[in-house]
């Protein structure tokens, strides 16, 4: 026979006394019920019902509770019991054993939270439930009386069921108050348990009170079900005039009753308690007594935070803890007791450390932080607590609330189970910084290293948290110290001690001691210093650096340098500029790959450096919006350190010239790993179907833009030979513009003069290897036309401050006359302004879109447009490509001025102006209509200009098309054969826009267009433009529908009774164009 009081109680102690206890509890438990299950050994299993109801009576802060455990042994598919039909029925048969002498909890927990089953097997377990539902009226407990978050394993007697609402209310205010929602549990109960949350519940919720001034969470929570009509309007009409009647009886000096007592006595009894804990913790003798006064200090604790306290409620484990990482907020009535556990520790700590190292004090630090764990209503404010001391005041600390802290944290990641998820925010009102952090992860982000003072401290910290890890735990196993280390404190210490310290620079202290660097901490500020030497070259630190999740890869060193503020920090420039050459040339790029650096690839250190700056500046840039809260945050901050970017220069530049002086057939002479490496990255982020995806990658690419004019110009240009001649190529630079930065430029057509100036620059500055530099650049230029015409229309627009920088340029670099290129763009701006100023007759050019391109900009740069209309008529026959291009560059100034009216574009000017050209194009025949159509034909005019727009321009396309077009007067153009193809082309395009969601309806706008009225309401461009088609497509001539079968099939997705109208109108005019022999066919 077995003595099971002796066993149970041998748990309980074990359990108390033992830091790992429940671990090895819970493998004895799965042990025990794979055998169980495995040999349908009933022994085994009573042992472990009996094992696992005694450990949970010790409380969650060392063992869960025993509905969360049954839970997960059996209340999923893959539970111990699922493996067959006769498992199933051996555990049921075992339950409905015990249930003559179950004890009620335990009925209640196996009804509320019953063993999965397949649907095959459901009689099984409602015939139990039946069972354990009449053993419990023997005992008359109605489940239907059962709270919300009743506690269904406790050993104490059941709770009035008032009393258990109002323990319900507690509950529901804590959880809204957590998460700003109304607790599922209390919307479920308001539908599946009506009768208890009317009841109950709801006179529980509604006791009348005096309302605080400003609405506190249990007035919100009631606010919040009202909104939801879970509240009756009488009963919260009655509730207010009730608390009114408390304020009024209060006003006339009576006293409101309050359901909270004066918490100074229980203070006063934690304070007494605490101060006994600090005795034993520093005699060897009473290491024993430590268990047991800890867990009166929780009792004493309890009492202190009020009836709120449940720490057996399931829910809360899945709540998250929200952390303002800017303006921690501490509850006054939860400041004080927390500072009060705090400085309790600290003082503790430092008083046992005196005595013995850490090794040797016991189990009482991890105990202690369990048992605040358990009170989970704390948690929340102890994290905001610890933000405030670690992330704000972390430099004035002294050394031993450091110390006191570190050893803290320590404790608080190894009782990581217990505490939730944390979301942090920060200077953005409602942006989060980070979510579902764990609770090591969140030290990362308290501890940055920004200035000089919060680099000492995170020294200072880190080093007092791995000194005491490592003492504590010296006797573990290297891979418990893997498991159990957060590696974010070690890769700190890796990045701030050779910043700091150039003696372990390289290959690092010598030596090899087995001492901890505990003592040293216990010494001056000054005496940092040695510590840290001494953790250098200690031998278990030295092998967890051998461990690849413990190394600071060159990535995660950069993002840290980066955030340092040179203005602010510890060392002087030329210190910052040695510790720079040191880690980039002599520890990261030559260290392996597999350590974290480049295996002496410069170019691959280029491209982790880039990408570390573009991912800095990314996170920046979201949190921009906080520059004008921030006084101290600069530019230069956001931007991150300035001599990265110098750094990033010289190896750059580096890496081009090696590039350059490679043999010309060999690989590395070919690959330009630049703007491979910069389209990688955006193709990285996605498709820019979404909006969201869209933003993300238009700020990437300024960003990259960003970078390329802090390089030398010369970099956006490829040498490579051509027989025995050295030749530019730009092709990497125009796929760069044609699939990115089109789509980043304001005006959808122009680059910004930067990037402008930056690429002629460059190409100046490349030719100089040629031996033509003059040919090889009006080569470029040449191809630039049909590859990338839009740095020509860019080069157009900003001409007049350009030609001077390149002229100089030129001059400065060669003897030579200025290229035949730069010279042709040089006389079209002269001609256009010749044109203009009535000097010269007309404006003939072998290149009409580019001539176009010079007379818009000039025109527009104009003090006045009055005559502009007059001047172009003087352009005469001949001139339809010129006025076709004007027309394009004129409508994409109007869809500019529609998507983005902050660059400051006038809608009815741009429509106005393109509505003048379009009249001068009609009395010449329709060639405006080849405007809006790219052609077939390859490197045509069409495709060149469409070419030269953004994505978004041409999606745009149509909305232009038809708000022309209801300015002109289209009787004419309906007789034309390509007006129709035109037309139902742009519709289509405009409801496929619509339907995307690119033009978003704000009016509702049914009526009939008006000739020579704008349309600005995108839903009224596409009613208007249908009833044009409708009115229009019988009056067009038979010829018109040559070209429509393609269209049908698409009409008839987008708008089946379009296509039905184009079918009536169309056969007919096949009929009449067909033979006799022909219709015999059909």
């Amino acid at each position: 026979e077995v003595n099971w009081h002796h066993v149970l109680s041998c748990v309980s102690t074990l359990l108390v006394c033992h830091a790992e206890a429940e671990q090895l509890v819970k493998d004895l438990l799965g042990h025990l019920l794979r055998k169980g299950f495995e040999n349908y050994d009933l022994e085994s299993l009573i042992t472990a019902f009996l094992i696992a109801r005694q450990a949970a009576l010790e409380g969650p802060a060392l063992f869960m509770p025993y509905s969360e455990w049954f839970k997960l042994a059996f209340g999923s598919a893959s539970g111990f019991h699922g493996s067959s039909k006769k498992a199933v029925v051996f555990l049921f048969k075992f339950l409905s054993e015990l249930v003559p002498f179950e004890a009620p909890q335990y009925l209640k927990v196996h009804i509320m939270h019953p063993p999965f089953v397949p649907t095959k097997y459901r009689p099984f377990l409602v015939e139990y439930v039946t069972l354990a539902k009449t053993r419990l009226a023997d005992f008359k407990v109605a489940i239907e009386d059962m709270g919300l978050y009743e506690d269904l394993s406790s050993t104490k007697d059941a709770l009035q069921p008032h009393c258990q609402a109002l323990q319900d209310v507690e509950k529901a205010v804590q959880i809204f108050e957590n998460t700003g929602k109304v607790p599922a549990v209390v919307l479920e109960a308001s539908v599946f348990r009506r009768p208890y949350y009317i009841s109950r519940f709801l006179p529980a919720l509604l006791t009348p009170r005096l309302l605080p001034e400003t609405p506190d969470s249990h007035m919100a929570l009631i606010d919040a079900l009202k909104r939801a009509e879970k509240i009756p309007p009488n009963a919260y009409s009655r509730f207010i005039e009730e608390c009114q009647s408390v304020k009024e009886k209060f006003l006339r000096g009576g006293r409101p009753e309050t359901r909270t007592g004066d918490l100074r006595e229980p203070l006063e009894l934690l304070k007494a308690e605490l101060r006994a804990l600090k005795q034993l913790v520093t005699d060897q003798g009473m290491q024993d007594a430590v268990p047991a006064q800890i867990a009166i200090i929780s009792e004493k604790l309890a009492a202190v935070l009020g009836p709120r306290k449940d720490e057996a409620e399931a829910a809360s484990l899945s709540l998250r803890i929200k952390l303002n990482l800017s303006v921690p907020e501490v509850p006054q009535q939860d400041l004080e007791v927390i500072s009060l556990l705090l400085t309790a520790f600290c003082q503790n700590i430092m008083a046992a450390s005196y005595f013995n190292p850490p090794d040797r004090q016991g189990v009482w630090p991890s105990l202690f932080v369990k048992m605040l764990c358990g009170h989970r209503q704390l948690l929340s404010s102890l994290l905001s607590r610890l933000c405030q001391l670690i992330y704000h005041q972390g430099p004035s600390l002294s050394e031993a609330h450091i110390i006191g802290l570190a050893v803290f944290v320590v404790h608080l990641n190894e009782a990581s189970s217990l505490i939730p998820e944390v979301d942090i925010y920060s200077w953005v009102p409602h942006g989060v910084t980070a979510r579902g952090l764990s609770v090591a992860e969140l030290w990362d982000h308290l501890l940055p290293c920004r200035t000089g003072e919060s680099i000492v401290f995170c020294m200072r910290f880190c080093t007092a948290a791995v000194s005491y890890f490592l003492c504590k735990f010296s006797s573990f196993s290297h891979e418990f110290l893997l498991a159990s280390l957060h590696p974010g404190f070690v890769k700190k210490l890796q990045y701030i001690v050779p910043r700091l310290i150039v003696e372990v620079r390289g290959t690092g202290c010598g030596g090899d001691m087995t001492e901890f660097p505990w003592k040293s901490l216990f010494h001056s500020a000054a005496c940092y210093q040695e510590a840290v030497h001494c953790l250098w070259q200690q031998s278990h630190f030295k092998r967890l650096l051998q461990e690849k999740m413990f190394q600071l890869t060159f990535r995660e060193w950069l993002l840290m340098e980066l955030g340092v503020h040179p203005d602010e920090d510890i060392l002087s420039a030329s210190e910052r500029q040695e510790f720079h050459y040191w880690a980039l040339y002599q520890h990261y790029l030559p260290a392996p790959a597999d350590a974290g650096g480049c295996a002496g690839d410069l170019q691959e250190a280029c491209a982790v450096v880039i990408g570390s700056v573009l991912d800095f500046c990314q996170r920046s840039e979201l949190s921009n919006c906080s520059h004008l809260e921030k006084p101290k945050c600069s530019v230069s901050h956001l931007r991150g350190s300035p001599e990265i970017h110098g750094r990033l220069q010289e190896m750059v530049l580096e890496v081009e010239l090696e590039r350059r002086r490679a043999p010309p057939d060999s690989q590395a002479a070919k690959k330009h790993f630049l703007f491979r490496m910069l389209q990688g990255r955006v193709k990285a982020l996605g498709p820019d179907s979404a909006e969201g995806e869209r933003l993300l990658q238009q700020q990437e690419l300024i960003l990259q833009t960003r970078i390329l004019l802090c390089l030398p110009p010369s970099l956006l240009i490829t040498t490579r030979w051509k027989g025995k001649e050295i030749a530019l190529d730009c092709e990497d630079f125009f796929c760069f513009v044609n699939t990115g930065l089109k789509n980043i430029c304001s005006r959808g057509y122009v680059l910004s003069y930067d990037i402008t100036a930056h690429f002629f620059r460059g190409l100046l500055s490349a030719s100089l290897e040629c031996n033509r530099p003059a040919q090889e650049v009006t080569s470029i230029l040449s191809s630039c036309q049909a590859r990338c015409p839009m740095l020509l229309c860019s080069a157009a627009r900003w001409w007049q401050k350009l030609e001077p920088v390149l002229c100089c340029e030129w001059k400065r670099l060669f003897t030579v006359p200025l290229a035949q290129g730069l010279q042709r763009l040089g006389e079209l701006q002269r001609l256009v302004k010749s044109f203009l100023s009535s000097e010269a007759s007309s404006l003939v050019s072998d290149e009409p879109w580019i001539s176009a391109a010079f007379l818009h900009f000039t025109i527009q740069q104009q003090p006045t447009s009055v005559k502009a209309g007059d001047t172009l008529k003087r352009l005469g026959p001949g001139a339809e490509q010129i006025l076709a291009c004007l027309l394009f560059f004129s409508v994409m100034d109007f869809i500019s001025a529609r998507i983005a009216p902050q660059e400051g574009m006038n809608v009815s000017r741009s429509l106005g102006w393109s509505s003048q050209i379009a009249r001068l194009l009609e009395e010449q025949g329709p060639g405006w209509l080849a405007v809006f159509h790219a052609g077939e034909k390859e490197h045509s005019l069409g495709q060149i200009l469409h070419g030269a727009v953004s994505d978004q321009h041409q999606k745009h396309l149509p909305v232009a098309f038809y708000s022309l077009l209801f300015t002109l007067h289209p009787g004419d153009l309906i007789r034309e054969q390509t007006f129709l193809s035109v037309a139902i082309d742009m519709y289509m395009q405009l409801l496929r826009l619509f339907m995307d969601g690119t033009a978003v309806a704000r009016v509702d706008c049914t009526g009939s267009y008006v000739p020579g009225k704008e349309l600005e309401d995108p839903l009224a461009v596409i009613q208007a433009a249908r009833q044009f088609l409708v009115r229009a497509i019988p009056q067009c001539p038979p010829g018109s529908f040559s070209h429509l079968r393609q269209l049908l099939d698409l009409c008839g997705e987008l708008d089946p009774e379009l296509k039905a109208t184009l079918t009536n109108c169309w056969q007919p005019a096949v009929e009449e164009s067909l033979s006799d022999e022909e219709l015999l066919l059909f």
